[in-house]
């Protein structure tokens, strides 16, 4: 594991999932010297002119250590967790004690102090929190993932949620990392911004499934839940309350219209199109 220098123009939080490790391939491709915060080093992306520095967010003298020297970071959401907003607040003041300059924050689209999603509301809380600090910031809020339509159905080929008729713009990964790159190399020009990232089309669940029975091996249908059928569907998994209200209020946001408003974030920050979601199955 490599010693992290005095300065480093960009660090990030998350390289070990599949967006962090998307804008950190991206950003290494173009040369630039990244510093890859993680919790395990042996999940790094191998990646040239990176480097690997180890920090929780929860954990103050490793946050400060880790950002010591950076001048902009991309902060990707904390895993789903109980004390999640807590772990954000805390490795966000690290940051600011750290010196760094500019945090681009990976948010949610509906975020609000009473987003129906339930998680929404941390994202809310942790947007507050930049708000208040004396640090540049700018707020990606990415609707949900399109890569994540592929696996809404269950063994049987069926999705089911009490979303409605309600739609969503849901918006590929790949966009998002194109999006982040283009934030984060250029320094100062997005400051104070709030994007709000979506794919091309707002689509009902009903067309989500039309679309994935055209694109895979078996027919996929969407079924209307309750709330009391969501809630009973999914006991068994032994997830906590507030995880289960997570699953369940991503449905009835969709249902809301939270999600459904398609923008034109996308191809002014990357330059191409968003993908759609026949799009991102066919290839």
């Amino acid at each position: 594991m490599a010693q992290h220098p005095r300065h480093c123009p960009l660090a990030i939080t998350g390289a070990t999932g599949k967006l962090g490790g998307r804008v950190a391939g991206l950003l290494a491709a173009r040369g630039e010297h990244l510093r890859l915060v993680v919790r395990d080093p042996t999940r790094a992306p191998a990646l040239e002119g990176a480097e690997v520095v180890v920090a929780d967010f929860i954990d103050r003298p490793a946050s400060l250590a880790a950002l010591r020297g950076v001048q902009t970071l991309f902060m990707v959401s904390a895993a789903e967790a109980q004390d999640r907003v807590q772990q954000h607040l805390n490795f966000i003041d690290a940051a600011v004690d750290a010196g760094v300059e500019r945090i681009v924050y990976l948010s949610f689209y509906a975020a609000a102090p009473d987003s129906i999603f339930t998680l929404g509301r941390d994202h809310w809380a942790t947007e507050q929190h930049l708000r208040a600090k004396s640090v540049q910031h700018v707020l990606l809020r990415d609707n949900l993932y399109l890569d994540f339509m592929a696996s809404l159905a269950g063994e049987d080929g069926v999705i089911r949620g009490p979303a409605g008729d309600g739609r969503l713009a849901a918006v590929a990964r790949s966009d998002i990392a194109d999006a982040a790159v283009r934030v984060l190399t250029e320094p100062g020009h997005h400051d104070r911004h709030v994007y709000h990232l979506t794919g091309p089309q707002s689509l009902s669940l009903t067309e989500v499934a039309a679309t994935l029975t055209e694109h895979q091996d078996r027919p996929v249908t969407y079924l209307e839940e309750t709330l009391e059928q969501a809630y009973a569907s999914r006991a068994g998994y032994g997830a906590p309350t507030w995880q289960v209200d997570a699953w369940v209020s991503t449905y009835t946001a969709i249902a809301a219209g939270e999600l459904a408003a398609v923008t034109d974030d996308i191809p002014r920050l990357t330059g191409h199109p968003a993908t759609s979601l026949a799009q991102l199955l066919a290839h």
